[in-house]
């Protein structure tokens, strides 16, 4: 017998807005890993080093893969450089954008600051408005009616998230939102987790973000070529598919409204470049658990609380081969999801999974 299919208000100015409240899911108190407090503050300490030999790094890969693109312009050879460079630019700029949105990247405040407004233009996030939506998605993790950043809600919206690859349906809705902040406005939704005396900050990058895209637009059709998009403005959207990929294991098809990262994040092994890509946001429970700790120390991290969470997936591979399916299932019964399973001699937590099945 089928079931019937009832959608949830993923808003968060409706009725799950309330109801979350009610049940006191609104910034509430997390579960966290058992770990020696003088070892967390070693595992917090915060270092340059390693965050400008990777951002350096970066940087030159962005430069040597741009040059190359533009000596092959007008050959076949352009596309693979092209593709390595809008990677670089659309995907990798995404986990510099989060670490140093939570200023732990660097030691030094003002690199995290320049870094972070850099890869927000890269990636497409306004910087004011998405440090704020991430706080919120920290403090209320897939709570529904309360997390602005559910990125697979029930059920999912399949083809949306296959438009991802390209960045083809939350790129035009970040433009909206722009357009919106260079006319002084703020969509309704973000009024409700960004503080008015941000407003103006909003407001003034949307105006210097349209000045930038209008010069390189203008120098497009002065020089009668795309070229300076496919360097500015498009990677955004045909170098995002790195981003899609790593982003769709951090929860989707996992439990929503539970107070326990261990239920609701993936933790996925993968190889060091990826790893670097990815700046270690695969060990996704850690982090979401232990925010504050750079994410140079989360490998240490997960090493430390291992033994209290669930069994790590092997990789990509190992990941979407449950995340696929349960997005199927969860497009034909909404009400289903992958539980994960904490190891024996885990400290148990039974009131986060009685809050999903009573979800």
């Amino acid at each position: 017998m089928p079931v019937a299919i009832n959608k949830r208000d993923y808003s968060l100015i409706g009725e799950e807005t309330k109801r979350a409240e009610e049940r006191g899911l609104a910034a509430a108190q997390w579960y966290a890993s058992p770990i020696p407090r003088k070892r967390m503050k070693e595992l917090m300490q915060r270092k340059d080093g390693p965050a400008i030999f990777h951002t350096l790094l970066w940087f030159s890969l962005l430069i040597i893969t741009g040059y190359i693109a533009y000596r092959t312009w007008g050959t076949w050879w352009c596309v693979p450089a092209f593709i390595a460079y809008g990677t670089l630019y659309g995907s990798v700029s995404d986990s510099r954008w989060h670490e140093c949105g939570h200023g732990t990247a660097f030691k030094t405040p003002w690199m995290n600051d320049v870094v972070y407004n850099i890869a927000s233009f890269m990636v497409l996030r306004q910087p004011t408005t998405w440090r704020w939506s991430h706080t919120r998605h920290h403090s209320d993790t897939i709570i529904v009616g309360r997390d602005p950043e559910i990125g697979a809600p029930r059920p999912p919206d399949l083809l949306g998230m296959e438009m991802g690859i390209f960045s083809l349906k939350s790129g035009p809705r970040e433009l909206r939102k722009l357009f919106l902040h260079v006319f002084g406005k703020l969509d309704p939704e973000e009024a409700t987790f960004i503080p008015e005396a941000e407003h103006g900050k909003v407001f003034l990058t949307a105006r210097i973000w349209v000045l930038i895209y209008a010069a390189v637009i203008a120098l497009a059709i002065a020089r009668h070529t795309i070229l300076p998009l496919l360097f500015i403005g498009l990677p955004s959207f045909y170098g995002a598919w790195l981003l899609i990929v790593f982003g769709v294991t951090q929860h989707a098809g996992l439990a929503e409204d539970v107070l326990d990262h261990r239920l609701n994040c993936r933790t996925v092994y993968m190889n060091p470049v990826l790893r670097y890509l990815y700046w270690n946001m695969n060990y996704h429970v850690e982090h979401h658990m232990f925010p504050m700790v750079p994410y140079h120390a989360l490998p240490a991290l997960h090493a430390e609380m291992k033994d209290d969470t669930p069994t790590p997936y092997s990789g990509l591979w190992d990941a979407y081969s449950e995340i696929l399916p349960a997005l199927w299932k969860q497009s034909k019964d909404p009400t289903y999801f992958v539980r994960r399973q904490l190891p024996p001699h885990a400290t148990p937590y039974p009131a986060s999974m009685a809050a999903a099945e009573s979800a």
